[in-house]
C-alpha cells in the first residue's frame, strides 16, 4: 500500500539504535506512539511486535520535540524517495545532527 502523505527519513549517524516514535495527526488531534520495531515488512508480517499510545502529556511533548529537531537533521537525514532511493535532505538552515544534538542534551544534564 502506497500513500501520498507519508514521509520516511533515516537519520544513521554515530549511533545506530534509533527512535521508534510515530506521531499521527496535528493540534489537539496528534496521538504519539512509541513502539518495539519499526515499519518494515520483516516486523509486521514475520514478527510479534507491540506499540502503545503516550498518555503523559509531559512525556508526549518530550517526543514531540525530539521529533521535530530529527525532522530539522540536516546532517545525516535522508528521505526515502517513491523508487526506494534515499537522498540526503538538505536545505539552507543552520547544520543540525539530531544524533549529536541528543547527545549533547544528555550530556549535559
Amino acid at each position: 500500500m502506497y500513500t501520498d502523505n507519508i514521509e520516511v527519513r533515516s537519520i544513521v549517524g554515530r549511533f545506530l539504535e534509533h527512535s521508534r516514535i510515530y506521531c499521527f495527526g496535528e493540534g489537539e488531534d496528534t496521538k504519539i506512539y512509541i513502539s518495539s520495531a519499526d515499519m518494515m515488512t520483516r516486523n509486521t508480517t514475520h514478527r510479534v511486535e507491540i506499540a502503545t499510545p503516550i498518555l503523559d502529556e509531559k512525556i508526549a511533548d518530550r517526543l514531540t520535540d525530539m521529533l521535530r529537531i530529527m525532522l530539522q537533521d540536516n546532517v545525516k537525514s535522508r528521505l526515502l524517495k517513491p523508487d526506494g532511493t534515499y537522498i540526503y535532505f538538505e536545505n539552507d538552515q543552520q547544520k543540525i545532527d539530531s544524533q549529536m544534538c541528543f547527545y549533547d542534551q544528555a550530556y549535559n544534564n
